[in-house]
């Protein structure tokens, strides 16, 4: 038998670099799937290795956290580069697992390629990363048109290389899929994100007590970003906006950045600036993030190269509706209308935008979106599909 794989049992090993003490929506997605098999999936386990400050094993349940002592690469992102990919392997031939899934697109998913390949175990990927487009495109601008084709090109191939080297590949939407299966690679799935609606949702709370504690006058709209400060998320458009908008309309807009990154610099100079700005560098309870989701009239999400847009999600939850650009690989989680987005990535369109949806019924659009949320993508169905996949990856390598 693979692992001791029966449909009553099923050990999944998860893999990624992409975790940290500050980091988001990959990390959301993990702990999810462990909390998911505690309450949901009681013959299943979870196995889980991310690079750490030290090397240790963490228990709890049939869940268990494998950390491995590995560089930094970011201080402010406390991003690790994991790189004891004997560490890696040395774990999985203890645990063996039924299924490997890599949420990385480096290292450490060629590394599960290949210990999937020895052990005979199946691999699939989860692109959370859309990284061609993300980081290599301003990058390609260097070389010129031909050099920028040569450069897009070979992320392409990367792409189609690595990921057809696994059993199937996971997006978070249907648009990015159709782009992979555009470059030839194989087995790609929609399988999408999820919420917590116990923690996320529009439940009343003292939004009037946070928002006095954050400085917000009555009668001002509180805008709110929750993400990493990174050219990838496009943020300082989302900061040049907001200084259009202040000096537009002074002492009509409040903003709130949640998260930290490479931009931080400019953001504290838009702090010197202009006063109506708070910020906050990580918030790890999620609780607290659901408080401020909801203490805020409207969620501003600057990004155009997100593959779903789990921030957004999370503030719909809330009962906060979202304005953004138009055409990212998030829209499909936008529940409610996308009418007056901005049509154009540049500050002058998204701080248009946010104009206009300032002046809608925030709290009608808002509860609705939170009832759409909750009927759509609460994780427990998230996660019952992604399982029933890894069950039909599993027979099928199975059968090979």
């Amino acid at each position: 038998m693979l692992g001791g794989w029966s449909l009553a049992l099923l050990k999944i090993c998860d893999l990624t670099q992409f975790y940290s003490p500050f980091s988001g929506g990959v990390k959301r997605y993990l702990h999810e799937k462990a909390a998911y098999i505690d309450k949901y999936a009681p013959h299943d386990e979870h196995v889980l290795i991310v690079p750490g400050a030290k090397t240790e094993v963490n228990s709890n349940g049939r869940a268990r956290v494998y950390s491995i002592r590995s560089p930094l690469v970011s201080r402010t992102s406390r991003y690790r580069a994991l790189l004891n990919l004997r560490a890696v392997e040395e774990i999985i031939e203890r645990d063996r697992p039924d299924i490997i899934e890599s949420s990385d697109p480096y290292q450490i998913g060629w590394k599960a390629i290949a210990i999937g390949r020895v052990l005979k175990v199946p691999v699939v990927g989860f692109y959370h990363s859309h990284f061609p487009e993300a980081h290599l495109r301003n990058a390609a601008r260097l070389f010129g048109r031909a050099g920028g084709r040569r450069i897009m090109k070979l992320g392409r191939d990367y792409v189609r290389r690595l990921y057809n080297g696994m059993e199937a590949t996971f997006v978070a939407s249907d648009s990015l899929a159709k782009v992979l299966r555009s470059w030839g690679v194989r087995n790609v799935h929609a399988v999408g994100l999820g919420v917590n609606i116990d923690i996320f949702n529009a439940t009343p709370n003292d939004s009037a007590v946070t928002r006095k504690a954050l400085g917000v006058a009555p009668g001002q709209k509180l805008l709110l970003y929750v993400g990493r400060l990174a050219p990838e998320k496009n943020t300082l458009t989302l900061f040049r906006s907001f200084e259009l908008l202040a000096r537009r309309r002074p002492g009509e807009f409040d903003l709130l950045v949640i998260g930290d990154g490479p931009h931080r610099a400019q953001l504290r100079t838009l702090q010197r600036n202009f006063k109506a700005i708070s910020w906050i560098r990580y918030c790890a309870e999620p609780a607290e993030l659901a408080r401020l989701y909801r203490a805020a009239d409207l969620f501003v999400h600057p990004g155009v190269q997100e593959t779903f847009g789990l921030a957004a999600l999370e503030s719909e939850a809330c009962g906060t509706p979202v304005v953004g650009i138009r055409g990212s690989y998030m829209d499909k989680v936008i529940v409610h209308s996308q009418e007056d987005w901005a049509p154009a990535n540049t500050a002058e369109a998204l701080a248009a935008a946010i104009e206009k949806w300032s002046a809608k019924q925030l709290v009608a659009l808002g509860r609705d979106a939170a009832g759409r949320v909750q009927e759509r993508y609460a994780w427990p169905q998230v996660f019952a599909q992604l399982f029933c996949i890894y069950r039909q990856v599993c027979a099928k390598y199975r059968r090979s």
